[in-house]
């Protein structure tokens, strides 16, 4: 029962929440477009309060304009958590723009979509380009869809030619991101529970959510590796397999529960949060060659 009322009320919650802010979110696109590329972080933070997330940053989010974030995939709570920390916006399949209310919700944070056959992946990756050159940070999941939240999958280097885009001569800045699921109710997240909040295969998404609302408070980790540029590695596909390294190493970091080393990686400034919100800002870890 107390199960059932937890996922009521935060679900009731998200929708009181989301459904008026869409307008706005709409008009802002129209009449004020900085304050709607704000707008969405400030959203996505007042759901971590309601869906009960606690998150732990390590490491320092890119200063630089643009910035291709480049993340692990978990779950569609990915966009959520990383959706309160970045100001940017998400490259994402092309499916989700046709998903109830979250599709809606993806094209107001102005969403890139793309197909994931190899035939389209010149138009996407130059769509992403003008995006960048436009002075937009992106959001990038290079495995082109969600794991089960315990290891990565391979890393489609196609769309890392969207690194090539220079602004005012600089090349674009790149960001290896690690996310992961690795507390419940205070508790360590084993990988009996992870499923309950990873999204893969062919999971309905409405069964999983309605579990999920009822399961307490989670823990997240999200670790900001440092930035690198296309340009140090000469070519996507280097870039892209030192980018999986680095989400790697942070993933299994977060889920083994080991703290960075003392003094390694730069330290970034406490991240405003609500104050019952645990978000705690930790050097990042070291990359093991």
């Amino acid at each position: 029962m107390r199960a059932f009322a937890l996922r009521s009320v935060r679900l009731l919650a998200y929708l009181a929440l989301t459904l008026p802010l869409m307008p706005v979110q709409a008009l802002l696109l129209f009449l004020a477009p900085p304050l709607a590329v704000r707008f969405p972080r400030w959203y996505h933070r007042l759901c971590w309060r309601i869906l009960g997330f606690r998150v732990e940053v390590r490491g320092a989010i890119s200063e630089r304009v643009p910035t291709l974030f480049v993340s692990n995939h978990v779950s569609y709570l990915d966009i959520t958590i990383l959706g309160g920390l970045i100001r940017g916006s998400f490259v994402a399949k092309m499916e989700v723009a046709r998903w109830p209310l979250f599709g809606q919700l993806a094209r107001l944070q102005r969403t890139v979509f793309v197909e994931r056959r190899a035939a389209h992946t010149v138009r996407h990756r130059n769509a992403i380009a003008e995006r960048l050159a436009a002075r937009d940070n992106l959001i990038l999941f290079p495995e082109g869809t969600s794991g089960d939240g315990n290891r990565l999958l391979p890393f489609r280097s196609g769309l890392f030619s969207a690194a090539e885009t220079k602004v005012d001569g600089a090349s674009v800045a790149v960001q290896p991101v690690s996310i992961g699921y690795v507390g419940l109710n205070g508790m360590p997240m084993g990988r009996f529970y992870r499923p309950f909040f990873a999204w893969y295969g062919d999971m309905e998404m409405a069964p999983h959510l309605w579990t999920l609302l009822g399961l307490g408070t989670l823990t997240v980790v999200v670790e900001f590796h440092p930035v690198v540029t296309l340009a140090q590695f000469g070519a996507r596909k280097v870039l892209a397999e030192h980018c999986r390294r680095a989400v790697a190493a942070g993933l299994a970091a977060a889920l083994s529960g080991r703290e960075a080393a003392s003094g390694e990686g730069p330290r970034q400034a406490a991240v405003p949060a609500p104050a019952d919100l645990l978000v705690e800002t930790r050097p990042a870890a070291p990359l093991q060659a």
